[in-house]
């Protein structure tokens, strides 16, 4: 569920104290100056998840750059199959390779 962050002049900091510490507990929350963005307030724990989001997304985002890059290099060097059950035999010799083959029962 995507989670809006709240925005709250600076005012807000002395005027209410504990709204703002409620929605810093459940989010990011901006502080403008003037009308525009200064500041941003958030709970400890707010700021771990968020660092650790970050990293996960940015770790995925790595990975996949990496499986893509590696795909296109498999298609430049002519590594590919055409026909789905060659594809299926030679996914099933890699597993088989790494001990992960299907047990038939």
């Amino acid at each position: 569920m995507v989670q809006f962050e709240k925005i709250y002049p600076v005012s807000a900091m002395q005027r209410k104290q504990g709204e703002l510490k409620q929605a810093a507990q459940e989010g990011i929350v901006r502080i403008t100056e003037n009308g525009s963005a200064a500041y941003v307030f958030c709970s400890e724990e707010v700021f771990l998840n968020t660092l650790d989001q970050t990293a996960r997304e940015a770790a995925y985002a790595a990975r996949l750059d990496e499986v893509l890059a590696r795909g296109r290099d498999d298609v430049a060097s002519g590594r590919y199959h055409t026909d789905p059950d060659a594809a299926l035999s030679a996914i099933e010799a890699i597993r088989s390779s790494m001990g992960l083959a299907d047990e038939e029962g």
